[in-house]
């Protein structure tokens, strides 16, 4: 049996691994598949947890050998999705999800058209720059990037096929698994 991938994107600041940290404690048969970017490594991050931390020179190599199933520049910082990450697991039958941004989440539609594509959405756009600040991760001039970039980004909820509205952490998590799980046991009782 084939797995589904489950693409969720939303603007930075807004949640999205909060969501997708509490769906997967709540769907066990979700697997997350890690991402790779050339941005910094935070403290409290790992490397092959969070994301795979590549250098600029490293990241380029795999590009041109179509390690990539996407990948996008942003804020600065390349991000991409391992091929190898997600069509191993697919393979196995496991469901599988991404956590990338909006372009990316196009480019895998593109090549993937039978992904569900999920957006996580604030209640407002005031609260993600709260989120944005509250973190205190980013410089001021990081911040204005990542709300201009996710001005645009909310223009493209119309292009997802389910959008969640992350007003808490739980009630969008629930959303989500709920997502993954009814589908699972339709397929079980095939």
């Amino acid at each position: 049996m084939k797995g589904r991938l489950v693409v969720v994107s939303g603007p930075s600041g807004v949640g999205k691994g909060t969501v997708i940290a509490e769906a997967l404690r709540r769907a066990p048969d979700l697997e997350l598949a890690t991402s790779a970017t050339t941005r910094p490594r935070r403290q409290e991050e790992v490397d092959g947890r969070e994301y795979h931390f590549l250098s600029g020179p490293e990241f380029e190599r795999r590009v041109e050998e179509g390690a990539f199933l996407e990948h996008v520049s942003y804020a600065g910082n390349r991000y991409g999705t391992l091929r190898s990450e997600v069509e191993r697991r697919l393979r196995a039958g496991r469901d599988v999800v991404l956590e990338i941004e909006v372009v990316g989440a196009r480019a895998i539609k593109r090549q993937m058209p039978e992904a569900v594509l999920v957006f996580i959405a604030p209640p407002e756009v005031a609260d993600l720059e709260a989120r944005l600040r509250g973190r205190g991760t980013d410089t001021e001039k990081e911040i204005e990037s990542r709300l201009e970039i996710a001005r645009r980004e909310m223009e493209a909820q119309a292009e997802f096929d389910h959008v969640i509205v992350n007003d808490t952490a739980e009630r969008a998590a629930a959303e989500l698994a709920a997502l993954v799980g009814p589908a699972n046991e339709d397929e079980e009782h095939r």
